[in-house]
């Protein structure tokens, strides 16, 4: 029988080399050494009849074969996967590690009780976990770095990160998250944003100040901003002292206590954002994403 062109292990390893940019970083990753990494590309390269990688300058790049390979190496893997992990099953094995990854105000609030959910069901059960925005989340679940990503979008996002760079991934609905409008006390009386035409707004990360314009667009006047910062805390210490007014999502707001000097009030349902899901096609056939992905909605449910 003719020896197949590549393995799973040709795609592992190409794949590495794609999210790396080198190959000995990709030996590294894999815990393989750098020369068993090169000479295993040189059998691929023979069997292809057609090279994989190429030199530019002291470093090296994928050449177009390469670049093909490292495609599809993630539903490769996922489906190798699956199919070790059913099997261990069968010998009665319950263990395995999920990556995810999630949004900054996931990790105080929802990220802990995944965890403890996790480890009470499943003990067996390994998560790791990092933060990223939805853009490159979304790019982590693609590039095979990660199992699981939570990620959001706004109403009316212009740069919804479940369109085109999700295509090919699975997107589950997993709930809404409120917006509220973070005031000073003296302004807890609001009930229409239109109130609030005049004054200084404070603006957080990128996508959610664009959702912020978009808001204000809608309700007829652009928001006089005057200050950015990531930090909820930031935010709230600002708005207490009367410097500005911001919008911040409930999610965010339940991470900590509110601080003196802050109120809330709801913006209308329609304006929440959107929670997804997003992992690879065909993650539920692996259990322990299966079983991750049902500890997760039950979290979320709650």
């Amino acid at each position: 029988m003719d020896e197949p062109e590549f393995d799973v292990q040709s795609l592992r390893i190409v794949r590495s080399i794609a999210d790396t940019g080198s190959i000995t970083r990709a030996a590294e990753a894999l815990g393989l050494s750098q020369p068993a990494v090169s000479q295993h590309l040189r059998r691929l390269e023979a069997r292809l009849g057609i090279a994989v990688v190429e030199r530019i300058g002291r470093g090296i790049r994928l050449t177009e074969a390469g670049r093909v390979l490292a495609r599809h190496a993630p539903a490769v893997t996922l489906a190798i996967d699956a199919a070790a992990e059913e099997l261990a099953q069968l010998r009665g094995l319950r263990t395995g590690v999920v990556r995810l990854v999630a949004f900054p105000s996931a990790s105080p609030v929802l990220v802990p009780r995944l965890i403890a959910a996790l480890a009470s069901s499943h003990p067996g059960l390994s998560l790791t976990y990092i933060e990223a925005e939805p853009p490159e989340a979304v790019a982590a679940v693609r590039e095979d770095r990660a199992d699981i990503a939570l990620t959001f979008s706004y109403p009316g996002d212009r740069d919804d990160p479940h369109r085109s760079s999700a295509r090919g991934l699975s997107v589950r609905a997993a709930g809404r998250d409120d917006l509220m409008l973070v005031l000073p006390v003296g302004h807890a009386a609001v009930t229409e944003i239109t109130e609030l035409a005049d004054e200084t707004w404070i603006a957080g990360c990128p996508r959610c100040r664009g959702h912020l314009l978009e808001l204000c667009e809608r309700a007829g006047f652009e928001p006089r901003i005057g200050y950015e910062t990531d930090n909820y805390v930031a935010v709230e210490g600002l708005v207490a002292q009367g410097i500005g007014v911001a919008t911040l999502p409930r999610m965010a707001l339940e991470s900590f206590p509110l601080l003196p000097g802050v109120a809330t009030a709801p913006l209308p349902a329609a304006e929440a954002r959107r929670l997804h899901v997003v992992t690879a096609q065909g993650a539920e056939r692996v259990p322990s994403l299966a079983a991750a992905l049902t500890t997760l909605e039950d979290v979320l449910a709650r």
